[in-house]
């Protein structure tokens, strides 16, 4: 029995012999004398290029085992030190179980050719909720924006932002000393060109004051955050196809009123912050680098707490409450080494620390470590399996309490990429 693509490759060379005279060669036809050229009516208009279209995604499953000091059930599903527990059996005791498929993701992407440029646009969403939705499987907004000759605007990664120091991992969260945010912002590619670009963007405003360990002596109910201006946040990358330096930079500017009869606080922070990164190819191996330091740009950071925290001056019976601009520094440090089509590594290290202020509550969070080391295997470019040990740590302000956190993670991820040229 022939096999089907064998049956079709004789059938083509038969018509294909049938199809020429002896000899292996054809005699051109002569059109008769009376044959005019084509008429301009008949000859085709010249067609726009079509637009191109890319719907991709992935399912993921992702199971394991939490060796006991788990911490903040809603984040039960990934590592962060900042949901660990602040003092024993704070969350209870023992090892936990955990399943969830709240990393699977949906994107389309669409180019529109035209006279002027092309148009990109992207959106994306996936399954994990945050904030009010914490803990739960819903739709979450990754991707929203537009793209068009250097100027972007939607939410995306933000400028300060190196997407690509993100390690080959299975853990859903990642390093906690990394900046890490999508934000609302209007930006600008004054150069791009193969590994190297120059960004400038101006971003939806945002922060978080810590307020917990003066809330039993203040009213702060009337004290109300504004922030009268966008962050301003840029980057510089220069690279090739083995290296890059990336420095990105931010600046912010955030106030607070006091509406109430007595106020007790007033006043403004700036914020700031540097954040050099690097990618370095080496054979199979891949180095992914970043450290950054600033003051309030935890809303940045991929996991860290408060941007501003409190600080009492005066005397005792007339204190009034400074806000303080919360430093932090965050290093990242990974390497993904692919062994070959089948296999790949990564293992590394994320540091975060806030230097916390005067009056901020003992058992609040000061720094975390996270690692982690994986062996994945891909079957197939649609297909990824394998397991992952990782690690986390809590350390607190100033009572002494830290916590290690350990688990193994175990995930199976498909994925789909589907191109469709169409015409506009």
């Amino acid at each position: 029995m022939a096999w089907p693509w064998v049956t079709g490759c004789m059938l083509l060379s038969v018509s294909s012999s049938f199809a020429q005279p002896p000899g292996g060669t054809t005699t051109p036809a002569t059109p008769p004398p009376s044959a005019a050229p084509p008429s301009e009516s008949t000859v085709p208009e010249e067609q726009e290029p079509p637009s191109t279209m890319d719907v991709y995604g992935f399912a993921m499953l992702d199971t394991g085992y939490d060796f006991g000091k788990l911490g903040d059930p809603s984040w039960q599903d990934v590592v962060r030190p900042t949901k660990l527990e602040a003092f024993p059996n704070e969350y209870g005791r023992g090892g936990r179980w955990f399943e969830s498929v709240r990393q699977s993701r949906f994107g389309v992407k669409d180019e529109l050719p035209t006279d002027y440029g092309a148009i990109k646009t992207k959106f994306e969403f996936e399954l994990f909720g945050v904030g009010v939705d914490a803990g739960q499987t819903t739709f979450r907004l990754r991707h929203a924006y537009g793209e068009w000759r250097g100027l972007r605007a939607g939410q995306t990664w933000s400028p300060f932002m190196d997407p690509d120091v993100f390690p080959d991992s299975i853990e859903y969260w990642g390093p906690p000393g990394m900046v890490f945010f999508r934000n609302v912002q209007v930006a600008y590619s004054f150069y791009q060109e193969g590994n190297s670009d120059v960004t400038i963007a101006l971003e939806r405003p945002g922060a978080a004051a810590d307020g917990e360990a003066i809330s039993d002596r203040f009213d702060l109910s009337n004290v109300v955050p504004r922030f009268p201006a966008p962050d301003v946040s840029a980057d510089i990358k220069l690279g090739n196809d083995r290296a890059y330096l990336r420095a990105a930079g931010i600046f912010r500017y955030m106030r607070w009123d006091d509406l109430g009869p007595t106020p007790v606080i007033q006043g403004h922070v700036f914020g700031w912050g540097a954040n050099l990164s690097s990618n370095i190819k080496l054979g199979p191996a891949l180095f992914k680098l970043q450290g950054v330091y600033g003051r309030a740009i935890e809303n940045y950071m991929n996991d860290a707490t408060f941007d501003v925290g409190p600080r009492l001056d005066g005397p005792v019976n007339a204190q009034m409450v400074e806000g303080v601009a919360l430093p932090v520094l965050g290093i990242v440090a990974f390497v993904d080494v692919r062994w070959n089509d089948c296999l790949s590594s990564t293992a590394g290290w994320s540091y975060v620390r806030i230097d916390n202020s005067s009056d901020q509550l003992p058992d609040a969070f000061h720094a975390g470590h996270y690692a982690l080391a994986n062996v994945l295997v891909h079957p197939t470019k649609q297909l990824l399996l394998g397991p992952e040990f990782q690690f986390g740590r809590r350390e607190n302000n100033s009572d002494g309490f830290d916590v290690n956190d350990y688990r193994i993670q175990v995930s199976i991820k498909y994925s789909f990429d589907h191109k469709v040229d169409g015409d506009r």
